[in-house]
């Protein structure tokens, strides 16, 4: 496993780092795309992430077609550091398997988790942080807006965590179950004018006898403070299943803790093809309290600090 080890010599040795995290003044969610950013919710925030999707696939060479419906969820909390988040998340998925490779069709109800994990992510290192040159200029928009080389320097967290798979589940491969490790580097840059870069790289299911590798690109754009667009594209390679899928959707700050979302995702290829249309909420239970900060000029920087970070990957 050469690639398995590569990549946790590159988790370890980013650990050598260290950086701060910070709560920010709306909802900071993950959704509608699948990625995770760099930053957590804050301390002392509760956050719940819910999407219902409609699930339809056909596989032509094989002669077999899926359709029903999946629900994405993750619970997350801030727990003893702005840098670290607790996170619950997974995926349901009920659906029928119509196989018409004889002459008679068959059909099979199929329903379980695809996937199920409890981790945490620590923030390692934020470049963001303490950066008085990144501070609004009230005098010049076009000052605001233009780019900054050091806006290419992300934000970079490390996920650990364990997955469970339930024995003889039709969505994983044969032979897994029980608990598996999951590991993956989260990175987030923020440029100038609303847009942000989200990537993530992770090893799922290692020291299985079929683990994979996964990346995913996000890029959004905040048109307005409530409203966000986005693009995705999601690589999968593992003996069991390989795909590149793409998302597109948007979302919609309804108030400072309640988030709004739709997406669409689908692929290129027919081993299967894959088009699934979601729609989803955030909603977080904030009771985050700031540091005290004793000088007023510190107080106006960390506000405006905040604001800055905001993680527009919803």
């Amino acid at each position: 496993m050469p690639t398995i080890k590569k990549f946790l010599f590159v988790l370890l040795l980013c650990i050598s780092f260290s950086s701060f995290s910070q709560y920010t003044d709306v909802i900071n969610s993950n959704r509608p795309g699948v990625s995770n950013s760099a930053f957590s919710v804050g301390t002392n925030v509760l956050q719940f992430e819910i999407g219902p999707r409609l699930i339809n696939q056909e596989h032509t060479p094989l002669r077999y077609e899926v359709s029903g419906f999946g629900v994405d969820f993750a619970a997350r909390y801030g727990l003893l550091f702005e840098e670290l988040e607790i996170r619950v998340q997974g995926s349901y998925q009920n659906d029928t398997f119509k196989d018409f490779r004889s002459s008679i069709p068959s059909e099979n109800s199929r329903a379980n988790f695809s996937n199920l994990t409890i981790g945490a992510q620590y923030l390692i290192y934020d470049p963001y942080k303490n950066a008085e040159e990144d501070k609004p200029n009230l005098y010049s928009w076009r000052a605001n807006q233009k780019f900054k080389w050091k806006s290419l320097i992300p934000a970079v967290a490390v996920y650990a965590g364990v997955n469970y798979d339930t024995e003889n589940n039709p969505f994983t491969p044969p032979g897994i179950e029980g608990f598996s490790p999951r590991v993956s580097v989260n990175t987030q840059n923020n440029f100038a004018g609303g847009w942000v870069f989200v990537t993530n790289f992770m090893l799922n299911r290692i020291g299985t006898d079929d683990p994979d590798f996964q990346y995913i690109l996000t890029l959004t754009h905040a048109i307005t403070p409530q409203w966000v667009v986005f693009g995705e594209t999601q690589g999968i390679k593992s003996d069991f299943y390989a795909d590149n899928l793409f998302r597109l959707g948007g979302a919609y700050l309804w108030t400072k803790d309640f988030q709004l979302d739709t997406s669409i995702t689908f692929n290129t290829k027919d081993t299967p093809s894959v088009f699934n249309a979601s729609v989803g909420a955030s909603y977080r239970f904030d009771f985050h309290k700031d540091k005290k900060i004793d000088n007023n000029n510190d107080v106006k920087a960390e506000g405006e600090r905040q604001s800055n970070q905001r993680k527009t990957d919803f």
